[in-house]
């Protein structure tokens, strides 16, 4: 197990600056933290790179790197690379492949949502409700933010998650006879209205803005869930997860 001490090692700096978008782009690869997440990563072994780890942590007996390059650091240099209050001390480098979508019926469309946690909620709901393909439009936090990876508890290594352009995404399914349905607070059908069917997109957005009036205007329906207390509005992450469960019925 190769072994770094020096916070000023090139290889430290290198990870550290994979903490900004800039250098994710540009290296086509990205970091998680934690336990959990670097399990995940190594269940998808053609993703991984290395695993980094505190000298006061231990890889889990159950875990098999294969061939993985284990890096162990200290616990100084272990601390610089997080993002966390409480870090666990462990990492993985993971390379960014394509998306491929192969026969994908059930799609999530984002429109311009800038939390990341929201995000990752997202993420991680379509992956538990069984969508197929996420497509992540201009305007949206990066899909390989820290907080939104953290979020996401590993759905990344899951499913296809693509940047795209919604409207080439929407005219390309609508061409196939997939419905694509927006959501909107006016001039929309609440969402049990809707026939559910094999094949759709559901399109949310941004927080304070909701969906692009410009997308909005070439879907097939748009839908609104009811509000039956005192709230303005449901959060995004959460009403993706109750349109998400209804149109999969």
């Amino acid at each position: 197990m190769k072994h770094i001490e020096s916070i000023n090692n090139p290889k430290v700096k290198q990870w550290k600056k994979l903490l900004t978008k800039k250098e994710r782009d540009k290296s086509g690869t990205f970091l998680v933290e934690g336990f959990h997440l670097v399990e995940e990563a190594l269940k998808q072994g053609e993703q991984i790179l290395e695993i980094i780890v505190s000298e006061k942590v231990d890889l889990p007996s159950r875990w098999d790197a294969g061939s993985t390059p284990v890096i162990q650091v200290t616990e100084e240099i272990s601390n610089s690379l997080s993002d966390t209050e409480a870090p666990q001390g462990i990492y993985a480098v993971c390379r960014i492949t394509p998306a491929e979508v192969q026969e994908a019926k059930t799609f999530l469309f984002i429109d311009a949502v800038q939390d990341p946690g929201n995000l990752g909620t997202m993420i991680r709901t379509a992956d538990a409700a069984g969508i197929d393909t996420v497509v992540v439009g201009r305007g949206t936090v990066d899909i390989y933010n820290a907080k939104v990876l953290r979020s996401a508890q590993g759905s990344h290594f899951h499913l296809p998650i693509i940047s795209g352009d919604l409207h080439e995404w929407i005219d390309k399914l609508q061409e196939k006879n997939i419905p694509v349905y927006g959501t909107a607070l006016e001039g929309a059908s609440i969402y049990t209205d809707i026939s559910t069917s094999d094949s759709f997109a559901l399109i949310v957005g941004n927080e304070g803005n909701g969906v692009g009036k410009d997308i909005l205007a070439s879907t097939t329906a748009n839908l609104y869930i009811p509000i039956y207390g005192k709230s303005e509005s449901l959060n995004v992450a959460v009403a993706t997860g109750i349109l998400l469960y209804y149109l999969k019925k």
